[in-house]
């Protein structure tokens, strides 16, 4: 039988995979050998692969990293037994017949302190009495909460337990936001009544019990003049009981019952039979809390992870911009997004548009920039026959062919102002009419605009209306550059080696260790789209199965040293570096300025300023 793996915890659970081929690829996406759908786990997290010595699994420089027994691992030799981690799911790892069991249990360290009971103090005596007597109540309160998750449906079943050992009428269970007296979440039962009937608490009480942290027992509210406040002598209570509900020293709300029978006043064994229960009950709604937190926010990622895009990226920044889109593509308000050049503002634009209702619809891009103002109208808002010279017949504009779709206006910032006034009517009425026409032409579309020059500074310059800019920027987006999310540059190069090695017939096996450290130092001024195109270089220019730092620009060596191999003592690259720096600080000294010094060197004076700016000269020069 070959070795397999077999899944014991995770989405994958109960399931065995067997490693019949020579290396197994482990990650989220679909092409992995075995795909886990798991937002933890990346979209190449690891490998294993067979060799002379046996199967080695090796971490794909995932995000959440690769644990063999609970210790993160590189690269490891696999036994029989091994237990893998990979995100949230685990494997064992078998060899041969048999069951195995992990060589090393899970082991969860518990800090947690012992709750002392600051709310009721017992003698010893007392507290062997009170155990014996009530350990049945407390073993039920503690199997039946404990079993349930959704917070309403353990507070409703908590209350209606105390009903059974408390001659209480009404209850309430009032839940604080870090110990605010500000509840958070209130929630009241009538023995009666169920939950149609209101419940009057006391917030004099309340707040009392909340302050000082010690549960309050008024047996007779009428001898108590403190205790008369407005909301009792409202709710004829004739006795109260308020219990803090706290764990680990953290106020997390209160316990509040009351009565009107004097028959049924509460006493003082009543007090610390709750007040035990309130010790248990702290724990299992601070969990509950703490689950519906978890199934919330787990929620939120998957709804990240499971939007359409053609956007690469693992990092914080991405995983921001992935949450935005999630929130803002069902909705159909106007977004702006802004950001430097090259940064992917039209994929996250298309990315919002394939996640809308208006999916099915058309998505028009439209470059604000890249036409003259007579033809970016014609193209924005089509024309009739005849409007001007060379208008044969009729054209609908991209607006009108848009309808029921999305629209996307890049570089808007370059919209002459006539231009401006026009789109600020399609924004607010959704209506125009073609160039010569008059004909008024009503569209239901979204309109999504991009730019990577600041608005508020166009507007103080008399460049840009600011009416038009709120109207823009109702939501709005600023992707990050790439020196920002630098954990995604391997990522991306990796993807785009793989993009142009195909187009190229070219079966690379990766990057040089010297390479991938000048892709990770660059701050790549051009973002993504600089970076495409330096991968695209290296990949037409290369000649061996991995890009080398001769095979990318010079400018990003120039900026990115790489280092040295601890044989040659100083690499090529480096040296060529380090003899360009001692060139430009020579011509400097005998020339003075940059003028001069450029043409002493031969070149132009904006390339000097360019290759101080890349070698990180500037300091130097000040001296």
């Amino acid at each position: 039988m070959p070795p397999r793996l077999a899944a014991i915890s995770g989405k994958l659970k109960g399931a065995i995979f067997a490693i019949n081929e020579e290396t197994l690829v482990i990650g989220r996406e679909t092409a992995a050998d075995l795909c886990i759908a798991d937002a933890s786990v990346s979209r190449r997290h690891s490998k294993i692969e067979r060799k002379e010595e046996g199967f080695v699994i090796t971490d794909l420089e995932s995000l959440n990293g690769t644990f063999i027994n609970d210790v993160p691992v590189k690269t490891r030799l696999l036994e029989h037994g091994d237990r893998v981690r990979i995100g949230d799911s685990q494997f064992l790892f078998l060899m041969h017949e048999g069951e195995a069991t992990a060589k090393s249990s899970e082991v969860k360290l518990d800090e947690a302190h012992v709750v002392s009971g600051s709310t009721v103090q017992i003698r010893f005596d007392d507290a062997v009495y009170l155990m014996a007597r009530d350990l049945s109540v407390l073993m039920k309160v503690s199997t039946t909460i404990n079993s349930i998750r959704g917070l309403d449906d353990l507070l409703e079943r908590l209350l209606e337990l105390l009903f059974e050992v408390v001659p209480a009428e009404r209850g309430a269970i009032l839940l604080t936001n870090d110990g605010s007296f500000e509840t958070s979440l209130v929630f009241g039962l009538d023995r009666a009544h169920g939950k149609d009937q209101a419940v009057n608490v006391s917030m004099t009480i309340v707040q009392q019990v909340l302050r000082d942290g010690v549960a309050l027992l008024a047996s007779d509210t009428a001898v108590e003049p403190t205790l008369a406040t407005e909301s009792l002598i409202a709710a004829r209570a004739h006795s109260v009981m308020c219990v803090p509900l706290i764990m680990f020293g953290r106020k997390l709300g209160v316990l509040y019952l009351d009565t009107t029978r004097a028959r049924d006043q509460f006493n003082r064994d009543h007090l610390q039979l709750v007040a035990a229960i309130a010790g248990i009950a702290a724990v299992a709604i601070e969990n509950a809390r703490h689950f519906e937190w978890l199934q919330t926010e787990n929620e939120r990622l998957l709804a990240d992870v499971n939007i359409e895009h053609n956007m690469i990226g693992e990092g914080a920044a991405m995983q921001r911009v992935y949450h935005f889109i999630s929130k803002v593509a069902p909705k159909d308000s106007t977004v702006l997004i802004t950001g430097e050049s090259g940064t992917g503002k039209e994929l996250a634009a298309r990315a919002i548009h394939r996640n809308s209702k208006r999916a099915q619809k058309p998505f028009m891009a439209v470059n604000c920039a890249a036409l003259t103002e007579s033809l970016l109208e014609s193209e924005l808002f089509g024309h009739e026959k005849g409007s001007f010279t060379g208008a044969f017949a009729q054209k609908k504009g991209r607006l009108e062919v848009a309808d029921g779709g999305t629209v996307f206006l890049d570089e808007i910032a370059e919209l002459s102002a006539p231009l401006q006034v026009k789109l600020l009517r399609v924004l607010q009425e959704r209506e125009f009419e073609r160039v010569g026409g008059t004909v008024t032409i009503k569209v239901d579309l979204r309109l999504i605009a991009a730019t990577n020059k600041n608005l508020e500074e166009a507007i103080e310059a008399g460049e840009f209306r600011q009416d038009l800019y709120y109207r823009l920027n109702v939501v709005s987006l600023e992707m990050p550059p790439l020196r920002e999310r630098r954990e995604d540059i391997m990522l991306l190069a990796n993807y785009f080696a793989d993009k142009y090695g195909a187009r190229c017939n070219r079966r690379l096996q990766g990057f040089s260790a010297e390479a991938r450290a000048c892709l990770t130092a660059y701050d790549w001024p051009g973002n993504v789209r600089e970076l495409e195109n330096a991968i695209e270089r290296a990949v037409v220019l290369g000649a061996t199965d991995l890009i080398l730092p001769e095979d990318l620009p010079e400018s990003l060596l120039e900026r990115a040293t790489t280092p040295a191999p601890p044989q040659s003592g100083i690499g090529y690259h480096e040296a060529v570096v380090q003899a360009k720096k001692q060139i430009i600080l020579n011509a400097m000294d005998q020339k003075g300025n940059f003028t001069d010094a450029a043409k002493h060197l031969g070149v132009h004076p904006n390339y000097l300023h360019r290759l101080v700016r890349n070698l990180n000269l500037r300091d130097r020069l000040k001296k």
